[in-house]
């Protein structure tokens, strides 16, 4: 081998050694990426998880509350036929007293603001609860999106060391780009775009 030809062959093994530094640091910088995704993927899945247990157990409760509700005015009207047929206007008295407090406890199952533990209240915290639980499944989404981006953009970068073919970083770059899209639209409005 002449010196022109070693020179030559020098000259293109720092150049690959060059090219491959840069593509080397875009695949760390897409695995940044990556991670950032995948750490807010998890936590949009774990609190979409919790929400679902939340809004579950508040329409539960909603529905512990309703059929109570529902026994109270039973024993109410019951209490009114018994009472209307009975001559005895003491026993009528009775019958009105208990019939007030029941009435009062059937008012409290439906609406008690004070514990946000009537009905009404429980289930419009059930409803805030699957509100909260849809978007951080909608963010979840959009994050695993963002991740397999990012994943193929790593794979096709990796693939650039090996083949030599600049269009694959590009293609990795470009995948990047989508990945980071879809990670800003899980954290800014995850009922944007519509996928999944």
């Amino acid at each position: 081998m002449s010196a022109h030809e070693s020179m030559e062959h020098a000259e293109h093994a720092e150049h690959a050694s060059g090219s491959n530094k840069k593509i080397a640091l875009l695949i760390a910088v897409i695995a940044l990426f990556l991670a950032f995704s995948e750490t807010l993927g998890k936590s949009a899945q774990t609190e979409s998880i919790s929400k679902n247990v939340e809004a579950a157990n508040l329409w539960a409760f909603f529905q512990a509350k309703s059929i109570r509700r529902t026994t109270v005015q039973t024993a109410i009207e019951e209490m009114k036929v018994a009472s209307a047929t009975s001559p005895d206007e003491a026993v009528k008295a009775a019958a009105a007293k208990q019939i007030d407090v029941w009435q009062k406890t059937a008012a409290r199952y439906r609406s008690e603001p004070e514990t946000g533990e009537g009905s009404e209240q429980l289930a419009a915290r059930a409803k805030h609860a699957e509100h909260d639980r849809d978007l951080a499944a909608a963010r979840y989404h959009h994050f695993e999106l963002a991740s397999a981006a990012f994943q193929i953009g790593i794979v096709l970068a990796s693939a650039t060391i090996i083949t030599g073919m600049v269009a694959l970083a590009w293609g990795a770059g470009l995948l990047a780009v989508i990945g980071l899209v879809f990670t800003g639209i899980g954290v800014f409005a995850p009922h944007a775009v519509h996928l999944i």
